[in-house]
C-alpha cells in the first residue's frame, strides 16, 4: 500500500509539473503576442499617425497595430472609399486568437486621418502609393506582410499587387470583382429583378431624375436592397462597428468615386470604367479571392479572380453578402485564417 500511495504521489506531482510547463508555455505564446512593451507605439496603444507625402503636400493618415507575430501581420484596406476602419472591428474576435498581427489604418479623407477635401487626390494610383507609403513606415515587408481590402479596398489590392507585389507575402480579396462594367451588369441585369417590381421601378425614376439624395432613395435601398446583398441583418441589428463606419462615411468621396449607392456605379463616378480583368495573370503572389452567395459583387466572377492569378484560391461564403464577415464570419475567418497560415508555412 505504501508503494501504492508512493506511485501515485509522484504521477500527481509529475503531471502538475507537466501541466505547469504547457500552462507556462501558453502564458508565452499569449503574453508575446500582447507584449509591447518594446514597441515604439507602446503609449498609444498600437496607433501611429503616419505621413503621407502627395501632390497637395504632406497629410498623416491613422493606423493601429493589434498585436506581435513576425510573419503574419495584415494590413486591412477598408471599403467606400470614404468609409473607415471601424467595420473591421469584427477580426478582434478572431485574429488575436489565432495569433495573427493586424493593422486599422483608415485612408485619407476618412474618420481619424486628415480630410483635406481635395478631390485632385482622389484616384486609384493615388491611393495606391498612399499604401505603399503606410507599408514602408509600418516595416512590412515580403517575409510578413498581407494585404487584405474589402471592396473598394479590394480594387486598391489588387492594384497594388500589379505594382508592389515584390513586397507581398499574401494577397486577400474580398467581396470585390475585377471589373465595374461587369459589377454594373451583374446589380443590373440579376439583383435588380430580384427587387420588388415596386420598388425596383421607384428606384429607377429616382435615378432617372438625378434625385440620389432624395430621402427616399436611401430608404429603399436600405430596406430592401442593402439587408439583402450588403449586410444581411434587420437594419436594427446590424452591429455598432458597421453603423459608426456608415455614419462617418465621407459621402463627398464616396460619390465622387463610387457615385450615390452600393446599387451599381453611376454617373460620373471615377471608378465607372475600372477593369483589370486582363491584367489578373501578372498576379503571382499567393492569393485568396472571398466572395458571398448574396454579395452585390457576382460569387461567380470573385471565384473566376483565382483561376486567373497565377497562384490563387476561392473562399466562398454561403451565407455570406458584401460584409461577409458579418452574415457569414464562421466560414469567413475559417477560410481566411487558414490561407493566411497555409502560407506562412511554405
Amino acid at each position: 500500500m505504501k508503494n501504492l500511495a508512493l506511485f501515485i504521489t509522484l504521477s500527481l506531482i509529475v503531471f502538475s509539473c507537466n501541466n505547469s510547463k504547457e500552462k507556462d508555455v501558453k502564458n508565452s505564446e499569449k503574453s508575446s503576442y500582447l507584449d509591447y512593451s518594446k514597441r515604439d507605439d507602446k503609449l498609444s496603444g498600437g496607433v501611429k499617425m503616419i505621413p503621407i507625402q502627395t501632390a497637395s503636400g504632406e497629410f498623416k493618415v491613422w493606423t493601429k497595430r493589434v498585436g506581435n507575430n513576425p510573419t503574419m501581420k495584415v494590413l486591412l484596406l477598408h471599403g467606400g472609399p470614404g468609409a473607415t476602419h471601424e467595420y473591421f472591428e469584427a477580426f478582434d474576435s478572431y485574429f488575436p486568437n489565432a495569433g495573427i498581427e493586424y493593422y486599422y489604418y483608415d485612408q485619407l479623407e476618412s474618420a481619424y486621418s486628415d480630410q483635406p477635401n481635395d478631390s485632385t487626390l482622389w484616384s486609384v494610383n493615388r491611393y495606391v502609393d498612399e499604401v505603399e507609403q503606410v507599408r514602408k513606415a509600418l516595416g512590412l515587408n515580403k517575409d510578413n506582410f498581407y494585404l487584405l481590402g474589402n471592396s473598394w479596398g479590394g480594387i486598391l489590392c489588387m492594384e497594388y499587387a500589379l505594382k508592389y507585389q515584390d513586397n507581398l507575402k499574401g494577397l486577400i480579396i474580398t467581396n470585390m470583382m475585377a471589373s465595374v462594367p461587369e459589377y454594373n451588369k451583374y446589380a443590373n441585369e440579376v439583383l435588380g429583378p430580384q427587387l420588388p417590381p415596386e420598388v425596383l421601378k421607384e428606384v429607377k425614376e429616382l435615378e432617372a431624375k438625378g434625385e440620389f439624395d432624395n430621402p427616399r432613395y436611401s430608404e429603399l435601398l436600405f430596406q430592401h436592397y442593402y439587408t439583402e446583398h450588403i449586410l444581411r441583418m434587420p437594419l436594427d441589428e446590424w452591429p455598432d462597428p458597421v453603423n459608426r463606419a456608415f455614419a462617418k462615411m465621407n459621402h463627398g468621396l464616396y460619390i465622387t468615386m463610387q457615385g450615390p449607392s452600393e446599387f451599381g456605379i453611376v454617373g460620373d463616378a471615377k471608378l465607372k470604367d475600372w477593369d483589370i480583368t486582363a491584367e489578373l495573370p501578372k498576379i503571382t503572389v499567393p492569393t485568396l479571392s472571398i466572395g458571398g452567395a448574396y454579395d452585390t459583387m457576382d460569387p461567380k466572377h470573385m471565384e473566376w479572380i483565382a483561376t486567373q492569378v497565377q497562384n490563387g484560391q476561392y473562399l466562398h461564403c454561403p451565407n455570406g453578402s458584401h460584409m461577409s464577415m458579418y452574415d457569414d464570419a464562421e466560414t469567413y475567418f475559417k477560410g481566411l485564417i487558414k490561407f493566411i497560415k497555409e502560407v506562412d508555412k511554405k
